[in-house]
């Protein structure tokens, strides 16, 4: 069993290993039956997506990093524009990652977790392929498994993400500020089948 389905890293780390998992929503008469997405999600919005089924605006300083996937989950998202122009998380020891599109920095060394040099872990351990570098780039659609540091080859995707988390850090928010609620009264209702109903 590989809880981590083959990705780099388990629990408590930056990699995708230890934080990528699937979302998935049900909601009868409102979410297509399988309707599959390549949106980028995070925990952080549930927040922003509860508070606009019910028409809630929330005020500028609640959940900053929240972002509204209702008409994702709806599909009314067109998939080839992003809800999230970038997402931001942070590794079990505070660590801090960007990602935008294909690309994601880590503005660390390591794992930001787990301790892959010595003990039980060792086993896991993937050699780095620029030791020497003080954070990590990777192009998650060419590498998902994040084994090929491109910190010192790809210098303008990672000044730009450098840039980009030093400003969401001062900020102090990855979310717009006045955003508005969809409202579940203004997704249109999806019929039921006999099949539903039945359930």
């Amino acid at each position: 069993h590989d809880p981590s389905a083959g990705l780099r890293g388990m629990k408590r780390d930056a990699w995708e290993g230890g934080h990528r998992v699937p979302f998935i929503a049900r909601w009868p008469g409102r979410i297509p039956q399988g309707q599959v997405s390549d949106q980028i999600t995070n925990t952080t919005d549930i927040f922003a997506t509860l508070a606009s089924i019910v028409d809630f605006t929330l005020p500028d300083d609640a959940a900053v990093d929240s972002f509204d996937m209702l008409p994702v989950m709806t599909g009314k998202q067109d998939p080839a524009k992003p809800v999230r122009p970038h997402l931001l998380t942070q590794s079990f020891r505070g660590e801090f990652q960007i990602r935008k599109g294909q690309w994601k920095y880590l503005d660390h060394q390591g794992s930001g977790g787990n301790n892959y040099e010595r003990g039980a872990l060792k086993k896991y351990e993937i050699k780095e392929t620029a030791p020497e570098a003080p954070g990590q780039l990777y192009n998650l659609a060419a590498d998902p498994q994040e084994t090929i540091n491109l910190y010192f080859k790809k210098t303008e995707v990672r000044r730009e993400l450098q840039a980009l988390l030093q400003r969401l850090k001062q900020e102090g928010r990855s979310a717009p500020v006045q955003r508005k609620p969809v409202g579940f009264q203004n997704i249109a209702l999806i019929p039921f089948t006999d099949a539903q109903v039945s359930k």
